[in-house]
């Protein structure tokens, strides 16, 4: 896939969602973290019944590592590996506070040395809480980038690696956001709808269909 084409894709797709923004509910930084950990294997929707009680009851890292494990466990019993997820958030949140004088640090680096933090919720925590022009690859993205050829790639490190150098600077705050919802919503893992897609005339793979019917 050329230059032109990627430009075109992401020019239709900020047409469609100028600001798109995470399915995840949260109002700071620290509830975003703590959201995302807990989205691993598991749906927005559920995550956001389960913080919706927690936040009301423990919005700082301070209030949260005051639960306990045993405390943590009951609001977020709704969602899968919820024991160790528990057992990340209350050590993520003693060091938050030890270290970092309870906020949410700036760098990925800092991130990733936090319990149950990988490089995608880093980058999710980057790029949604401090505008910081990352592109988080989740399985939504990998398909989506594979799928269409904007950034073929074996693993999620390489689609992010690719997608870095190839994405235009305008649109690289966004871009995250923007091939995740077209891959939870249009690009699907099963029957993408391939006829509603806005960018069907520009995606490799709707071009490979086509040429095997002429």
């Amino acid at each position: 896939m050329n230059d032109a084409k990627r430009r075109a894709i992401f020019a239709r797709l900020q047409a469609a969602n100028p600001s798109p923004r995470s399915e995840l509910n949260y109002r700071t930084p620290f509830e975003l973290l703590i959201a995302v950990i807990l989205s691993a294997q598991a749906t927005d929707k559920s995550v956001n019944k389960a913080t919706a009680r927690l936040f009301a009851d423990a919005a700082t890292p301070r209030a949260m590592l005051a639960l306990g494990v045993r405390g943590l466990s009951p609001y977020i019993r709704t969602i899968g590996l919820y024991n160790s997820k528990a057992k990340h958030i209350i050590e993520t949140c003693r060091m938050l506070v030890e270290r970092h004088a309870g906020a949410v640090p700036h760098t990925r680096d800092e991130l990733e040395a936090l319990p149950g933090v990988g490089r995608k919720t880093a980058n999710v925590v980057l790029n949604s809480a401090f505008a910081q022009p990352v592109i988080a690859v989740d399985t939504h993205i990998f398909r989506v980038a594979n799928r269409t050829g904007l950034a073929p790639g074996k693993t999620p490190r390489a689609v992010e690696d690719k997608l870095m150098r190839v994405v235009a600077e305008e649109y690289r705050c966004d871009a995250h956001h923007w091939l995740l919802l077209h891959g939870r919503y249009v690009c699907k893992a099963r029957n993408p709808d391939c006829a509603g897609c806005i960018i069907q005339d520009l995606c490799e793979f709707r071009g490979k269909i086509r040429r095997q019917d002429d």
